[in-house]
């Protein structure tokens, strides 16, 4: 079977590319490198250096391969970014992904899992967040363009007969077997703090301490990558049989704050990591924590790394081995 992966240079699309072709999948893996990089990408993927952008590159891709069923990870993701830029976050995760939507439609290829986000649920006050309750305004552009592009797919089932499988997924975490984290620039808070434990930052700024959490400092539900990307390959199996489209969380169930992450990468480093204290960031949510049962129930998903500390651990030996990223 015939799969196209885009954003597969990525963070989370080199793992589920890999975890793809573990399974028996031919995989074609897009991606612009802006963010991503060659070098994760699995060596048995036909990889193509192409930007949703660019139409008629899409277009040869469909045509040049046997495509079957579709998993669209390519975004932009900064947060922050997303609250002083939305315009790029309108254009590259809706405008561009419309274009790979209706290439799909061309070709008739209407089977997708997409690549969603805990950011949908702006800042809920039920704990843990399922799939079914309410979803409230996103706080950031990059959260509106994710609940969105959930809307237009709906709108795709109803009109066009597309199946989809929607992954909202928690805060990705950790490394495996010689694939890591590599952001430029780096936002994401377990790097960031190794960065420092490496002696590659003078301390770790905390944005916040006045939260309404137990501690005053933002708490988030952390998910290995490759507990996620195996979740991939799990959502691909199941949409041939499944009778409508679904939505699934992807989370741990359990919330670690800020100043947890600290304290856990000193142990697993041996390190005392100094921080600094900051203000809020605008859009950022005081906690999210979320239930994983749908995705365990429905689609047989469990995730094996459920400790921080070895998330955490697996991310410092990767950063060990790879101070300068790839």
């Amino acid at each position: 079977m015939h799969i196209l992966v885009t954003g597969a240079a990525g963070y989370i699309g080199s793992f589920v590319t890999r975890s793809l072709i573990n399974e028996g999948y031919q995989v074609i893996a897009l991606d612009n490198l802006q963010q991503g990089h060659r070098e994760a990408v699995h060596p048995d993927a036909r990889f193509v250096e192409v930007d949703l952008c660019h139409v008629p590159v899409l277009r040869n891709v469909f045509e040049q391969y046997p495509i079957q069923a579709v998993v669209h990870l390519a975004a932009v993701s900064f947060v922050g970014e997303s609250v002083v830029n939305p315009q790029k976050y309108f254009q590259s995760n809706l405008v561009f992904g419309l274009n790979l939507l209706d290439i799909m439609l061309e070709h008739k290829v209407l089977e997708l899992v997409f690549s969603s986000s805990a950011a949908v649920y702006g800042s809920p006050d039920a704990k843990p967040i399922r799939e079914d309750q309410p979803v409230v305004p996103p706080l950031n552009p990059y959260g509106e363009t994710k609940l969105i592009f959930e809307r237009i797919l709906q709108r795709y089932e109803h009109a066009y007969g597309l199946k989809y499988i929607a992954l909202r997924y928690f805060n990705a975490a950790g490394a495996d077997n010689g694939l890591g984290e590599d952001h430029r620039p780096e936002t994401h808070l377990i790097p960031n703090v190794l960065k420092v434990a490496l002696g590659q930052g003078e301390a770790l700024p905390v944005f916040g301490t006045d939260y309404p959490t137990h501690d005053g400092t933002c708490v988030r539900d952390y998910v290995h990558v490759a507990d996620i990307a195996k979740a991939h390959v799990t959502a691909l199996r199941n949409l041939g049989c499944m009778k409508s489209s679904r939505v699934y969380n992807l989370a741990n169930g359990k919330g670690f704050s800020v100043l947890e992450i600290v304290t856990a990468a000193n142990r697993v480093t041996g390190v005392k990591i100094p921080v600094v204290y900051r203000p809020r960031r605008q859009g950022d949510p005081a906690c999210l924590i979320a239930s994983a049962e749908r995705a365990k129930s429905e689609l047989g998903w469990q995730p094996v790394h459920q400790e921080l500390e070895d998330i955490v651990r697996s991310a410092w030996l990767w950063q060990k081995e790879h101070p300068h990223g790839y």
